[in-house]
């Protein structure tokens, strides 16, 4: 005998509808038009943001943070020159925070936008001078010979090969013995800024002249350091989004009111900048927010991701922003670039 026949249901075909409203398709259950339910539109989503909890997710914070640099960027805007030379120290006694990386690399993005920028490496490994792709063999005229013999920065100073606007003065491994050297040497830490302050194209007005000087120092707190923050006039600390890198922030603040006390009483600490910054970890965000706390607006908005290709760019001789100008590290650099010029000169009553 057959089966019966059973009579289909009225609403066989129409999918139930959902128990709770999911995100991505519309609140109400579709007509029985035999297609499937209208999945929402990106422009409908984006309309609708407060329904989705992604900037809890910290992949969506870096995707966020890397999409805003790009939309909003361009190697081609302009940036404000300051009315005088700024000098600026880079300084961290902890190494391996991007000291050198941050040095380079800003100086490139300035010197890209047409602005004239001199970076001076006082590091005896000469990293910077290697990354900036100029000649700093054993005898080459160096900031060693500035410290230790009194040479003019004009008889060491040297032009970048690639970018017109960027010069520098290198270091040699000879200046690993400088602070040995310089022990019985009268007003010994003061050498560099007597040489900076007679070098012609440091000055202030809108002649032609320097608009940044970067200056690059070991991850220590020794003679060749205290020359350079006797020498400058702003702070820039790299620190690493990592605990660690707290820790030895205290005393390196000490150092500097102590400078300022007794040294150089121009000396301030004007730009924090966070770098090799994760954002998929709960470490590197609660490091920012802890640095964010106690510096409040000395910290730049922009903050540096690790990115593989910032690492690879010296063993070319290049920075970021010349190998590959299209990466997160070099728009990111950028981004600090551009927020440095625009913030201008930090001050206790605000900023110049």
């Amino acid at each position: 005998m057959p089966d019966p026949e059973i009579e289909p249901s009225p609403d066989a075909g129409t999918p139930p509808t959902p128990a709770a409203e999911a995100p991505t398709v519309s609140r109400t259950a579709p007509e029985d038009t035999g297609r499937a339910p209208r999945v929402r539109t990106a422009a409908e989503l984006e309309s609708d943001l407060r329904a989705f909890d992604d900037q809890s997710t910290p992949l969506a914070r870096a995707l966020e943070a890397e999409l805003r640099v790009r939309q909003h960027l361009s190697f081609n805007d302009p940036l404000p020159r300051p009315d005088h030379t700024r000098v600026m120290v880079v300084a961290n006694q902890k190494g391996g925070v991007g000291k050198t990386t941050t040095t380079v690399n800003l100086a490139a993005a300035l010197a890209m936008h047409d602005l004239r920028v001199l970076v001076v490496d006082l590091d005896p490994q000469g990293n910077a001078s290697t990354a900036l792709g100029v000649d700093h063999h054993r005898g080459t005229p160096s900031s060693y010979d500035v410290l230790v013999d009194g040479a003019a920065i004009a008889e060491v100073v040297q032009q970048h090969p690639d970018i017109k606007a960027l010069q520098v003065v290198p270091a040699t491994i000879d200046l690993a013995g400088a602070e040995i050297e310089l022990v019985s040497v009268v007003a010994r830490e003061s050498r560099l800024r007597k040489a900076l302050a007679a070098y012609h194209e440091i000055s202030d007005g809108d002649g032609d002249r320097l608009d940044y000087v970067f200056i690059d120092c070991p991850p220590s707190l020794g003679l060749l350091t205290l020359n350079a923050l006797v020498a400058g006039v702003e702070m820039l600390i790299p620190i690493q989004a990592e605990y660690y890198a707290l820790e030895g922030l205290g005393q390196l603040v000490e150092t500097v009111e102590m400078v300022k006390a007794h040294l150089n009483q121009d000396l301030s600490i004007t730009t924090i900048l966070v770098t090799m910054y994760d954002a998929r970890t709960n470490l590197a965000a609660g490091v920012a927010d802890e640095v964010r706390r106690h510096f409040q607006e000395q910290v730049l908005d922009t903050t540096i991701p690790r990115s593989v290709r910032v690492s690879e760019a010296p063993s070319y001789g290049q920075t970021v922003m010349t190998y590959d100008p299209g990466s997160p590290g070099a728009l990111s650099y950028l981004e600090a670039a551009r927020e440095l010029a625009v913030r201008g000169t930090w001050t206790r009553g605000g900023r110049a």
